[in-house]
């Protein structure tokens, strides 16, 4: 399920006819310098650029192209200073998320600059009445970028805006698996038409003899391959039944069928449907683990906002982890985070290996469920709440912090670690309360919250650090 496609994105090269009677040849010019940032940025993502746009025909022309040709976003570039005024309806037209980039195909002024090269490189005030024009029209939902293009920390910053702009398309294609809701939680609830409305996911019931069918339906051959697959990732217990094992496969296989059959970015499932049905032995601990490592969202009870929050990571970042802050270590100026069992193994610290343990586990009434077990890789992270508030309000709540190099826990039968928030473990819970944070988070490794936060804004959410 691992996202690969390369975003795609189109470029408004912004001129005017006027600079024609000038300086004969300037389109062509500055359209070899926009061709040539087509190139720099086409090792991390696709660029259309059909021609400059130099009237108000032009720019409506290429806009409506770009937003019927379903790509994921736009960059506005001013190859000259072109007046605003043109732009107004086809951003009145535009759905794609908006990239201002202000730079200019020279580096720095020299001496012996002439009034051509004043012109070639004079874009910085096009940009002015551009933005005026997007804020006037369409309001502040767009990025802006300041950096010479020639270099690879343009790369960068476009690229990091683009994998966002593609997770915001995707997000509107996204589907989402709800089997069942864990009762009186309250945080968890929400109009999935408000989610559709304002996010884009839309959210589908599934049921759980769909899923008994799936695995009943699986081949010995089918099973057998996730098995090995299982045995190379993981270190499993040695008093680890097999048949337990072969069931919490079957389970994960059988997951993965309807995400598959149904076009699911990821799924939540409540623990009490397993016993509440009466056909199953274990809840599907394993299954939510190898499913985000392999792309998919997920989350437990029935939390569709944190399971698009996962698979909205899975899209900015790479290998989204669902967690929770599970008690607070004042001595440690940390969180101790968890789950009851599910996490990405792919988080998982490289200098000791993942274990598959044969767990006892209380809680949904079944047999011993097969559980990943690991800390985190220690370094910097980010956690994010997507927390819904009223009507059709979502607040994006982020903290950074860091993963502790700690000790085991030898009793913790489950994906764990300690996360120093940098706000301190004081100032970032009572911020994360005040905010209305949710119990269930996403988690990524590295600093991403600059990503969460263009995301916000593309979608109109309230972003908040803490």
């Amino acid at each position: 399920m691992e996202n690969k496609t390369r975003p795609h994105i189109g470029l408004l090269g912004i001129m005017q006819e006027l600079y024609d009677d000038m300086i004969p040849g300037i389109t062509q010019h500055q359209e070899a310098y926009a061709r040539k940032i087509v190139a720099k940025l086409s090792g991390k993502m696709d660029v259309d650029f059909p021609r400059a746009a130099r009237n108000r025909q032009d720019v409506e022309e290429i806009m409506d192209g770009f937003n019927a040709g379903n790509l994921d976003g736009v960059i506005f570039i001013n190859l000259v200073y072109g007046p605003a005024l043109n732009l107004v309806n086809a951003l009145k037209r535009n759905h794609l998320p908006i990239l201002v980039v202000n730079t200019q195909p020279v580096r720095t002024v020299t001496a012996d600059w002439n009034m051509n090269d004043l012109t070639y490189n004079q874009g910085i005030h096009g940009v002015q009445d551009t933005v005026n024009a997007i804020i006037r029209t369409v309001g502040d939902h767009f990025e802006v970028i300041t950096e010479d293009w020639n270099t690879d920390v343009f790369v960068e910053k476009v690229s990091q805006w683009a994998r966002v702009a593609r997770a915001v398309s995707m997000l509107g294609k996204m589907k989402i698996a709800w089997f069942g809701k864990m009762n009186g939680m309250h945080d968890t609830i929400v109009d999935y038409a408000a989610i559709m409305r304002v996010l884009g996911p839309e959210v589908r019931e599934e049921h759980m003899g769909d899923l008994y069918r799936e695995m009943e339906a699986l081949t010995q051959d089918e099973v057998q391959a996730q098995l090995e697959e299982d045995r190379k990732n993981f270190k499993i217990d040695k008093n680890m039944p097999p048949e337990s094992h072969e069931y919490a496969v079957k389970l994960m296989l059988g997951f993965e069928k309807i995400l598959v059959k149904g076009g699911y970015a990821g799924y939540t499932a409540n623990f009490d449907l397993f016993r509440q049905d009466g056909r199953f032995r274990q809840i599907g601990l394993l299954a939510a683990s190898n499913l985000m490592a392999k792309g998919y969202g997920y989350a437990a009870e029935g939390d569709v906002n944190a399971a698009i929050a996962v698979a909205t990571g899975h899209l900015i970042g790479r290998d989204a982890h669902f967690t929770e802050m599970y008690a607070m270590d004042f001595e440690r100026d940390s969180m101790l985070m968890s789950h009851m069992g599910e996490g990405n193994w792919k988080v998982a610290r490289k200098d000791r290996p993942v274990r598959l343990a044969y767990r006892e586990l209380g809680i949904g009434g079944l047999e011993n469920p097969p559980t990943t077990v690991f800390m985190a890789e220690p370094g910097e992270a980010t956690i994010v709440s997507l927390a819904p508030m009223k009507g059709d309000h979502f607040r994006l709540i982020a903290m950074k912090g860091t993963v502790l190099d700690t000790g085991e826990y030898p009793t913790i039968e489950m994906p764990y670690f300690h996360f120093r928030p940098d706000s301190g473990v004081r100032d970032a819970n009572t911020g994360w309360l005040k905010a209305g944070g949710t119990h269930h988070q996403a988690m990524l490794l590295g600093d991403h919250r600059k990503s969460w936060k263009m995301l916000s804004n593309m979608l109109g959410l309230e972003y908040m650090e803490v």
